[in-house]
């Protein structure tokens, strides 16, 4: 009796001979992971498709079209005109009619309104005009007022010696060596110069005014307080020709100084400039008369 084959005994293969190496079996594929979504789940990607392009219009589309606007305002324009003259002769035409169909005594009545709506425009032209000339006066008289008072300011600021000025003259020349010119001397030759017409004057840099003092003893002279030497010079502006012959009259200021010793000498001049200035003297009691 043959033994039947236990498990684990190696079975022979028949018809394969022994010493033939046999090879395993191959493993077999692995399965293929399947996709968890549904192929009808994947969305399809459409093509891009591309936007039809506007349509270019032709060359002469836009200055027609710019030319077609300007004629449809032109022909507006044209429209409202003719409207306007046609509104104006109808009514043009109603007036005519109306005048024609009213009596004499309605004509008359209308030509003495408009003689007087006439009458009524005259008269404002001519209150109009008067205004204007009335307004003209009053500006020409207040220029030539504004004016006047300059031309006093102007006056008065040179005789007050608070403004420089210039002019034709003299300049006078006193020359003292021996230090005998008196305070008498210097005012003879102030009150002269003035009383021949002289309108500004100054000694040795002082302006001479209404209220300056010549004060000290010779050789030691002081004009309004602020000390002179010699020679004095004496710049005066005037008729050259007047300031001249009052200094050179006989007995005059030239031939006293001549006898103490000294000289005078006298230069006439087309323009000399007085520019010392002095305060203004404010006066203390002194006060405009308000009736004046």
């Amino acid at each position: 009796m043959t033994d039947a084959p236990r498990p684990g005994d190696a079975v022979p293969d028949d018809g394969a001979p022994d010493d033939v190496p046999r090879r395993a079996p191959a493993d077999p594929a692995p399965d293929a992971p399947a996709s968890d979504a549904p192929a009808s789940d994947v969305p399809a990607t459409a093509p891009d498709v591309p936007a039809p392009a506007a349509p270019v219009p032709p060359d002469g589309a836009r200055p027609q079209r710019r030319r077609s606007l300007v004629a449809g305002s032109l022909i507006a324009v044209l429209t409202a005109l003719l409207g306007f003259a046609i509104a104006v002769q109808v009514r043009s035409t109603d007036t005519g009619q109306a005048l024609e169909g009213a009596r004499e005594e309605e004509l008359v009545a209308i030509l003495d309104d408009l003689d007087s709506e006439e009458d009524r425009l005259r008269a404002q032209i001519a209150d109009q005009r008067g205004a204007l000339r009335e307004l003209s006066d009053t500006d020409s008289r207040s220029a030539a007022a504004l004016e006047d008072a300059r031309s006093r300011a102007d006056a008065l600021a040179v005789l007050n010696g608070t403004v420089a000025a210039e002019g034709p003259g003299l300049v006078i020349t006193v020359r003292d060596p021996e230090g005998r010119v008196r305070v008498a001397d210097l005012l003879d030759a102030v009150q002269e110069l003035r009383g021949a017409g002289a309108e500004t004057m100054q000694i040795d840099g002082v302006r001479v005014g209404v209220s300056t003092a010549v004060t000290g003893t010779p050789g030691d002279l002081r004009v309004d307080g602020r000390p002179v030497t010699a020679p004095y010079e004496i710049v005066v502006i005037g008729s050259a020709a007047d300031l001249r012959t009052a200094m050179s009259i006989p007995g005059g200021v030239v031939d006293r100084v001549g006898r103490q010793g000294g000289s005078v000498d006298i230069e006439q001049r087309d323009r000399v400039v007085v520019d010392a200035l002095r305060p203004l003297d404010e006066p203390q009691y002194a006060q405009p008369d308000p009736g004046d």
